[in-house]
């Protein structure tokens, strides 16, 4: 018997524990041992439910039983999550996470130390809920130079972007809307300004490189400023709206981004709607591959998890995760990425046309939308980042909104 200790029993932890019950025979033959949750840490207690007998409130008692080889940490948060997991790795315990907060700020310092004790540190759930990325990115991709990880990493926002493109919603309503149905929190601002795929980018980025890529420097721009209008723009330009968060090798240099991006339907992007969550990798060798599915919630969230706790009771003492080196990578600067822009300016085009030829290129495409007046979109060339900053600062009176396209 594998004893195991989950730690929150919120949603995901119910979820792991749910999931053990149910495929308990399935898991035991995979391990080839039987998996038992002996303690579940949490504050609160559970009276009506049958997991109260296995509740503990002291973080002690896990780390003082020697039986307990796996631990899970599904309480989110920096703190007290760091400290837990980090003194579990030292007492020679294999950690599963969904934790994408502290995998992307001390992923590279739990690696290495369960790299030191012979242990597992594994993060399956923290990118893409149910959908395995991870794993292949460890194994099945490791032969390949990936050279571009983009992904539609987050559900609530995803959703509220489907429905305003087919709907006509906008922005607040489709936020309520969100929040009614239990896809959006009280407090939506880590999902709705992007930070949310910012820090699962940042994993994947630090997977990749080999190296620790820091969330905070990767620029981040959230949908809150998405509106019906630019919607209306994107119908009339045959593309979409999704929040992208991509990273790029460029030679020796990795870019990455969170923003909205307009996407053309031959984009593999193009057709993930409502709460599903998708991951585009292209590799030098393999070429392009996409893993789609449900990227949160209870069970899919779950059943990440327990994949993990199962790959670390299949390798009790062997460790099996890529590493990454605490050292910083350094980014390359968002002005030296290459890529075109839909801007909406407002103003009379037959009288601005020129001028606009001259600062943004003579084969910019004009678009107008029927009862949007006073207004029109166009479409820019392929230039740097840092030279349509430049160029635009001569319209700031007139931009209305910038919104970057992919292919």
């Amino acid at each position: 018997m594998i004893n195991i200790a989950v730690m929150g029993y919120g949603t995901v932890g119910s979820g792991v524990v749910e999931v053990i019950d149910t495929n308990g025979a399935r898991i035991k033959q995979r391990i080839g041992d039987e998996l038992n949750v002996k303690y579940v840490l949490d504050l609160k207690d559970f009276p009506d439910d049958p997991i109260q007998k296995k509740i503990v409130h002291d973080f002690e008692t896990i780390i003082n039983d020697d039986d307990i080889k796996i631990v899970v940490e599904v309480m989110g948060g920096i703190e007290p999550a760091y400290t837990f997991v980090k003194r579990c790795l030292k007492a020679g315990k294999s950690v599963a996470t969904s934790n994408k907060a502290l995998v992307a700020k001390h992923g590279a310092e739990l690696l290495s130390i369960a790299k030191e004790k012979n242990i597992n540190f594994l993060f399956e759930a923290s990118v893409g809920g149910g959908i395995p990325i991870i794993r292949p990115l460890n194994s099945s991709l490791t032969a390949d130079e990936i050279e571009e990880i983009t992904g539609i990493l987050n559900g609530t926002t995803n959703y509220m972007l489907t429905k305003m493109f087919y709907e006509g919603a906008d922005y607040d309503t489709v936020l309520k809307e969100a929040q009614a149905n239990g896809y959006a929190e009280r407090n939506p601002e880590a999902d709705v300004e992007g930070y949310d795929a910012c820090r699962k980018i940042a994993i994947l980025s630090s997977l990749i490189s080999g190296q620790q890529v820091d969330f905070e420097d990767i620029y981040c721009e959230g949908i809150t400023e998405i509106t019906v209008e630019d919607m209306k723009y994107a119908k009339a330009l045959g593309t979409t709206i999704k929040l992208l968060a991509s990273s790029k090798r460029h030679g020796d240099h990795l870019h990455a981004i969170v923003a909205p991006c307009m996407l053309y339907p031959e984009h593999p992007l193009y057709n993930v709607n409502g709460v599903f969550n998708a991951i585009f990798v292209h590799g030098n060798v393999l070429g392009d591959a996409m893993f789609y599915g449900s990227g949160a919630g209870k069970l899919p969230t779950a059943s990440a998890v327990v994949a993990d706790v199962v790959d670390a009771a299949k390798h009790l003492n062997r460790n099996i995760m890529t590493m990454w080196k605490q050292e910083k990578l350094e980014l390359e600067d968002k002005a030296d990425a290459k890529r075109r822009f839909f801007i909406r300016m407002k103003g009379n085009v037959d009288e601005m046309l020129a001028d606009i030829k001259y600062s943004f290129g003579e084969d910019v495409e004009i678009v107008h939308v029927d009862g949007l007046d006073g207004e029109f979109g166009l479409v820019t060339p392929v230039m740097m980042e840092g030279d349509y900053d430049t160029r635009a600062k001569g319209y700031k009176d007139q931009i209305l909104h910038m919104i970057r396209m992919e292919g």
